[in-house]
Order: structure tokens, then C-alpha cells, then sequence
């Protein structure tokens, strides 16, 4: 079975019966019987988690449906607990190593409805002892509010970890000492690659990409071997972190597939650029994808947010078919140190989010991202 379930941009639904009684007289109502191809059943190749450490998986967030929990989700593994809304996992140091993790969805009633496999990567507790860590972090206002930025220093700090060294132009107040990056509030892949602001006012408001500057032809240009010399000290990132996506496609209409993907085909095209650049400046450097993360499960968020403007509903649709082109198109690129980095699984979507926002974690839902991101850097680039 695939890790990745694709879907038709089509779909057709059957529909079979439901009776129920209200006043004595039995009503029949109409409901749509969902396969494989409505769940959307979607996994990334490689999930992470450190020893000590918990690592989740929220059901929501693996399918498109309104109802999670209306489906009953079976995770076999030898490690982990499954429970109501998730299945977590606390791994001990003896069990470092790959874990083969199987994900099957079913009715109500038992019958099989999507079935997907992964492998669950757990890293060494000491893993980058000794070592250095030049870490530069890219991102739109879920970087700029500095929450996970600031986790990932805590948990760099403790024993057994690298010396830790967080790259980065931006230092907001929010940041805490030792913490710089690359995260702005509303930003893009394109921005990164082509925002050029020739009167700049000192804020992140009215500035141009870190990456971006004028040219011998005084023509603006990305130029990421200029960024790593002035900003870096010459000495360029071991790893890179990109969490992008909202703002490229939050505007997108959820209820036309095709749109949505000629949204994120043009999504790649600013992405690629921008992976190619660092490819290419630092060669050396992993470079991590962070799948865009889920939204909250309250609409009532979204309705704080924007109105009537967007719903949490048209948001998921946008969101899990970005994932499912991320995943596509960003694995099995280890030898280009190109990775995957799961951190729309371990999000929890109703206790990770504040009950008037959309999008944007609570202080939970940020160390979850954190997390995320700790365990993929014990286990692959610190391993």
C-alpha cells in the first residue's frame, strides 16, 4: 500500500440509507458511503520522536472529512498507544531505530475503508553530542511569533545536544536570547524569492526578502551566496527549515481541485527556486520542508478571523491537498539533502490552537511544531 493516497478531482458519491425514528415514524435519510478515494488517507514516508520525548499523530489530521470521529482509525505498531483522538508515542532509548507503523480507517460498522504505511524513525538520545549546529529557520507568522523557534532552543540546550546556533536577520520581541530567524508575518515562497523594497523603514513590515538584493545591473536578484557572507559570517547553515504554505494558498477556492493545484504549481515554482539557491550556496546543508500545517478544528475560529470570508472547512481541503503535493513532490530526496519534515501530524488541532484562531497555535500546538522539528534534526541530520 502506498504511503501517499491520491484522489480524482472528481468525485462520485454513492449513497445508501439511514433510518431513524422520531415520533414513532421511522425517516429515511440519505448518506454518502465514502471509500478510500473521499478519506484521502495521506502519510509522509518517515515520522520522528526522540526518546523521553511524546510524538502524536491526530487522526484529523490524516483524512479529509468533517466527522473524524465518526470513522474508527487502528494504528499497529510495537510501540505507541492508541487512544480517542490520537495515537501517541513515548519511545525508550532501546528503542532507536525504524518501526514499521500501518494506519487503517474504517466505518462504523468495520468495514475497511483506507489503509496506509509509514515508518516511524526513532533517534538516538545523544544523537549530535559534541557536534555543531548552524540552524537558520524560514517562515511566515508562525516562525515571526518565535514560539517554536524559542522551543527548539530549549530543547537544543539540553544534554546530549549539539552547540546550538540559530542563524538569522530577524529578531523580534517576542524571540528569546540566542534566537534569530527568517520569519515573517504574511510572507510567501515568492516574497522570499522576489520581494525587493528599495525604501525600507527598519521594520519587517517594509523590507525587502533576506534573500534578495540589487545586482551589478542594479536589478534585484536572489542571491543567497550574498546572504551567507554578509549575514552568516561566511559560514554557511547546516540546516534549513522552511514552514511556508498558508499564505500562498489560503485564498484558493476549496471547492475547484484544479484551481487549488495550479495554486500550488505555482507554489513549487517559487519553492524550487528558493531550495535550488540554498542547494547550491550551501551544498552541504539539509534542507527541511515542513508540511504545512492543519487547521484548528473550530470553525467559530475562523468565523473570529474572517467572517464569512473563509471557512475552516475550505481551509482543510486547501491544506490536505498542499501536503499531498509536498509529500509527492519532496520525497525520496535525501541525496539532494532535501527532507520531509511531519509537522502537520503532531498538531492537535482542537487543544493546539486558541479558540479564536485559525491557523495560528496556541502555545501547545507551537511546541508541538518544535517538537516535530527536534525529533527529525536527532534523527537525521544529528544521527
Amino acid at each position: 500500500m502506498n504511503n501517499f493516497i491520491s484522489h480524482p478531482s472528481i468525485r462520485k458519491h454513492r449513497w445508501t440509507c439511514l433510518g431513524y425514528l422520531i415520533a414513532g415514524i421511522v425517516v429515511v435519510a440519505s448518506m454518502p458511503r465514502v471509500s478510500a478515494d473521499d478519506l484521502q488517507l495521506t502519510l509522509p514516508p518517515v515520522i520522528y520522536a526522540v526518546p523521553g520525548m511524546e510524538s502524536a499523530i491526530y487522526y484529523d489530521n490524516l483524512v479529509l472529512t468533517q466527522s473524524p470521529d465518526t470513522y474508527r482509525f487502528e494504528i499497529s505498531c510495537d510501540l505507541g498507544t492508541q487512544e480517542a483522538t490520537r495515537w501517541a508515542v513515548t519511545p525508550a532509548t532501546a528503542s532507536r531505530g525504524d518501526h514499521a507503523v500501518t494506519i487503517r480507517v474504517t466505518d462504523a460498522e468495520g468495514k475497511d475503508l483506507a489503509e496506509a504505511r509509514t515508518i516511524l524513525r526513532v533517534a538516538a538520545p545523544n544523537a549530535g553530542d559534541g557536534k555543531e549546529l548552524r540552524l537558520l529557520t524560514v517562515g511566515d507568522s508562525l516562525t515571526h511569533a518565535s514560539a517554536y523557534p524559542n522551543e527548539l532552543l530549549r530543547l537544543l540546550k539540553q544534554p546530549g545536544n549539539p552547540k546550538l546556533t540559530m542563524l538569522g536577520t530577524h529578531k523580534p520581541d517576542r524571540a528569546a536570547e540566542g534566537v534569530a530567524h527568517e520569519g515573517y508575518g504574511g510572507w510567501t515562497w515568492q516574497r522570499f524569492v522576489t520581494k525587493y523594497e528599495p525604501d525600507p523603514d527598519g521594520t519587517y513590515r517594509k523590507r525587502s526578502s533576506p534573500f534578495v538584493y540589487l545586482g551589478e545591473d542594479e536589478k534585484p536578484s536572489l542571491d543567497v551566496a550574498r546572504y551567507i557572507a554578509e549575514e552568516c559570517g561566511g559560514d554557511p547553515p547546516d540546516v534549513v527549515t522552511f514552514l511556508l504554505g498558508i499564505n500562498d494558498c489560503f485564498s484558493a477556492n476549496p471547492d475547484d481541485p484544479k484551481a487549488i493545484d495550479a495554486r500550488i504549481d505555482d507554489v513549487f515554482q517559487h519553492a524550487d527556486k528558493l531550495i535550488m539557491a540554498f542547494s547550491k550556496a550551501a551544498p552541504n546543508a539539509k534542507l527541511a520542508i515542513c508540511l504545512t500545517t492543519p487547521p484548528n478544528s473550530r470553525q467559530a475560529a475562523f468565523e473570529a478571523n474572517y467572517q464569512d470570508r473563509y471557512t475552516r472547512w475550505g481551509w482543510k481541503r486547501i491544506q490536505h491537498q498542499l501536503v499531498q503535493r509536498q509529500i509527492e513532490r519532496y520525497r525520496d530526496r535525501e541525496a539532494e539533502q532535501i527532507y520531509i519534515v511531519p509537522t502537520e501530524l503532531n498538531l492537535d488541532p482542537v487543544d493546539g490552537y486558541p479558540i479564536n484562531n485559525g491557523v495560528h497555535p496556541n502555545e501547545l500546538g507551537y511546541r508541538q511544531v518544535a517538537a516535530s522539528i527536534y525529533a527529525w534534526l536527532k534523527a537525521e541530520p544529528l544521527r
